[in-house]
């Protein structure tokens, strides 16, 4: 059923790549509002035929198994979507991830940032770290560069904004449809979710053989659904347990560096500056994880925890909120807001713009964006 159901979502990926992928956001979007996935028609008996229209739907109409539909359930919880509301084309998830790979960066995502900064440092790009922008500068009808919390101001020929944008940052933002993402179907009172991480130093060698990634799932999917999309914290939550191979990450072969992730609530709906809570919540995800990870609590020497205020406090995202890769359906709700902006000059590129969130979708905002300044509106995207 499994590899069905990767057959189908090979189709929605051939039919959607290009426009959600790999172009900027075209001023059309009604081809985009469709769901592009091929969900199987239904019989039943004495009642019309059904089919899915969402991700649970798809779990539950076509995958049938429950351990089925608790995987493709955990790879949109995964990316802060609720399978209950996620329309179907985010069968493009797990296609993409069976299809391309599943990748890491040895010495973790910080060893991407670091390359990447000193690769523009070798072209010549010059940073200002610790100067808070408060809002994009205006000139002749369009985007002159930005003016900074100490008062100063930089002049740019082209201004690209790789954050959530935010109330009076944009100058007429409130005249742009879209300009702001991140409300999603089911989540519209509390924004969407963050990240609850658990870094962990350990005691004791990586087994041979250990698996890299594992996700516990919960038995009742549901409650933690209901929970993380209604703004409170899952009694048991899903929990994804990475284990990486990789000798930079740990003093010697003596020891292993473990994390946990959890999707959750924001930051507001949900206290996390309550320690308590946090420790509570921490416990938790302990406690799961041990289930793939025999001995993990008498062997932990050091442990770390990151909520979603402090992934409000490095990024400005509000709430800690995460943005989660555009799906096309449901009527575009799941789009983000496009590239080109109505201000000219101004681009909008990284997770809170069009494609969407995670690495991947991120910096192909930044390639659509750069051939956008290169090539100017005609750009089509790469080919």
């Amino acid at each position: 059923r499994w590899g069905e159901f990767m057959d189908r979502a090979g189709t929605a990926w051939d039919r959607s790549r290009r426009p959600l992928l790999e172009e900027p956001l075209r001023d059309d979007r009604q081809a985009l509002g469709r769901d592009p996935y091929p969900a199987v028609r239904r019989r039943r008996l004495l009642r019309p035929a059904r089919q899915a229209g969402t991700v649970a739907e798809v779990g539950r109409l076509e995958l049938t198994d429950p351990r089925l539909a608790a995987l493709l359930d955990g790879y949109a919880l995964s990316y802060g979507l609720d399978p209950r509301h996620a329309p179907a084309a985010a069968a493009l998830l797990p296609y993409m991830e069976e299809t391309f790979g599943s990748w890491y960066v040895a010495g973790g995502m910080r060893a991407l940032a670091d390359a990447v900064h000193e690769r523009c440092l070798a072209r010549r790009v010059t940073f200002v770290f610790g100067a808070e922008v408060v809002r994009v500068a205006e000139k002749d009808g369009r985007a002159a560069g930005v003016e900074l919390a100490d008062g100063t101001g930089v002049e740019a020929d082209h201004v690209v904004l790789g954050a959530q944008p935010r109330p009076g940052l944009l100058p007429g933002q409130e005249r742009w449809p879209g300009a702001v993402s991140g409300d999603l179907p089911g989540v519209r009172h509390h924004g969407a979710p963050g990240r609850f991480l658990v870094l962990l130093s350990l005691r004791g060698a990586r087994e041979p053989g250990a698996v890299h990634r594992t996700v516990v799932h919960p038995a009742d999917g549901a409650s933690e659904q209901e929970a993380v999309f209604g703004g409170r914290t899952a009694e048991r939550p899903t929990v994804t347990v990475l284990r990486p191979d990789d000798p930079a990450t740990r003093p010697d072969e003596e020891h292993e560096a473990v994390t946990l992730m959890a999707t959750v609530a924001p930051h507001g709906p949900v206290d996390w500056t309550d320690t308590a809570l946090c420790q509570r919540f921490t416990d938790t995800m302990i406690g799961r994880a041990a289930e793939a990870v025999p001995g993990l609590r008498e062997r932990i020497l050091r442990s770390e925890v990151r909520t979603p205020v402090d992934t409000e406090a490095d990024t400005g995202a509000e709430g800690g909120s995460v943005p989660a890769p555009a799906l096309a359906g449901a009527g575009g709700a799941y789009l983000h807001a496009g590239n080109r902006t109505p201000l000219p000059g101004l681009y909008l590129a990284g997770g809170w713009s069009h494609p969407g969130g995670g690495p991947a979708h991120a910096g192909m905002s930044g390639a659509l964006v750069a051939g956008l300044v290169v090539e100017g509106d005609g750009f089509r995207g790469s080919q």
